[in-house]
């Protein structure tokens, strides 16, 4: 299809044109009706000084006769831009007027005539006028009239007028449409060009932005907003799909590694039997605690709203902690709490314990030595709430801490710990869910976990 026909096709070279049609039919009958009205108001105009004239004239025939009337019109008929004027006697002769000739049968019916007239005998053209023929009581014949050049040519500027509005607004309606549609298509061919890239499986393509800040650069940053949202939740699809590949096949092939060196051997011991069915139930536990972080953090990041009710953030972290204050206890470890009486947060409240569990239970692991200190603090903030769990263990270096939240990544120092390394991605998912943030800070020593939460929650759709 060649650019033409597509300038032609588009939407916006469509309603360019049918708007300016509209318009310029609108200011043609405008044009007309208003050179209709005027012509309408110039006839009245017209008659009503004929009438006034004829009026006069007839009171001075009365008065004076024909002799006084004759005179009265022939030196009216002088006069620079005079009407028209023409006296005849029963015959049809011209006693006296400026008119050379009249069609006859208007000297015969008295009324009101449009008719073409001549003023000298050897005029070659007819002039339009408007006349008034009376028949007087003595059988002479009065003709005033109104020459209706200058009405005729008005008409005729009008009509001139109307056809080059008209003319020049579809011209104009072909132009701008043209440019209109050049410019839209421009726009949508960059539309075009970053879907296509992006069914060719390139997530990295992007709708151009042009800084105008008009409705498509608005749309444009609306869609590559998606775009930026749905790259994310690809790549982070595909490096789960890696991850739950590559983390879960050592614990899969150690269960089958110990399954089948159960069933080789050869004496028939039930105790064998079952320390390899413990450990294979264990192993199965810890799968599938790892599928069920999997999911929660699935949930999570794709924003779903279940559970979302208004309920007591302090007393919730008073539950957590009051759970794990024995295995603090019996880990040597001392446990702080430090709320206030009452802090109200709309979310869900299992989610956020879950994560915030999360935190305490990392900070059990790292935490060594007899008499360390965990802590955690809610705070009240004009922004909303702050969650926190400070420990004093090794904590994580700076260049590790945006890294540590990815799903399955453990640092080297904590291999020796179990775990799954999906713990600080379902906190961080849950922060960016209630529309917050997950900080991973210095203790001095050790590490401080600090989730940021808004008062009003609003779930992020861009985290």
């Amino acid at each position: 299809m060649s650019a033409i026909a597509k300038f032609y096709q588009t939407t916006a070279f469509k309603l360019s044109l049918i708007y300016l049609l509209v318009f310029a039919a609108f200011a043609g009958f405008l044009i007309v009706y208003f050179a209709h009205n005027t012509g309408e108001l110039l006839s009245r105009q017209h008659v009503d000084a004929m009438e006034r004239e004829t009026r006069a004239l007839t009171n001075v025939y009365r008065r004076g006769g024909m002799r006084r009337l004759v005179q009265v019109i022939d030196r009216q008929s002088r006069r620079p831009n005079a009407g028209l004027y023409l006296v005849t006697d029963g015959t049809g002769r011209v006693l006296a007027g400026n008119i050379a000739s009249v069609p006859a049968e208007i000297l015969t019916e008295p009324g009101v005539y449009p008719v073409p007239y001549r003023r000298f005998a050897d005029d070659d053209d007819d002039h339009p006028a408007l006349v008034r023929s009376f028949v007087m009581p003595n059988g002479f014949r009065l003709v005033v009239g109104r020459d209706l050049s200058e009405v005729e040519q008005f008409r005729e500027l009008v009509g001139r007028a109307t056809l080059w509005a008209v003319g020049l607004m579809l011209v104009l309606a072909v132009v701008s449409g043209f440019f209109i549609s050049r410019r839209v298509l421009r726009r949508m061919e960059g539309v075009t060009e970053a879907s296509s890239a992006i069914m060719a499986g390139d997530l990295s393509g992007r709708i151009p932005v042009a800084g105008t800040g008009d409705e498509f650069d608005r749309l444009a940053l609306g869609l590559n907003q998606m775009l930026a949202r749905i790259e994310a939740l690809m790549a982070g699809l595909k490096e789960v799909s890696d991850n739950v590949a590559h983390d879960l096949k050592t614990p899969l092939t150690r269960t089958r590694n110990r399954l089948e060196a159960v069933l080789r051997q050869k004496d028939d011991d039930p105790k064998a039997y079952r320390a390899a069915l413990e450990e294979t139930l264990a192993e199965c536990d810890g799968l599938i605690e790892t599928f069920n972080a999997l999911l929660s953090i699935a949930r999570a990041e794709a924003g779903e709203t279940g559970g979302m009710e208004e309920f007591d953030a302090a007393a919730m972290v008073r539950d957590i902690a009051e759970l794990y204050e024995p295995v603090a206890e019996d880990a040597g470890l001392s446990l702080a709490v430090e709320v206030p009486d009452k802090a109200m947060l709309t979310g869900n409240r299992h989610l956020l314990g879950q994560a915030l569990s999360n935190l305490i239970d990392n900070a059990l692991k790292h935490t060594e030595g007899q008499g360390a200190r965990i802590a955690m603090t809610l705070e009240q903030t004009d922004d909303g709430i702050e969650l926190t769990v400070s420990d004093d263990g090794p904590g994580i270096p700076e260049a590790d801490r945006a890294r540590v939240v990815e799903r399955f990544v453990r640092l080297d120092e904590a291999r020796s710990v179990p775990g799954s390394g999906l713990g600080l991605a379902l906190v961080r998912a849950a922060a960016q869910r209630h529309g917050g943030t997950l900080t991973l800070e210095d203790n001095e020593p050790g590490l401080r976990a600090r989730i940021r939460l808004p008062a009003a929650t609003q779930p992020a759709g861009d985290s």
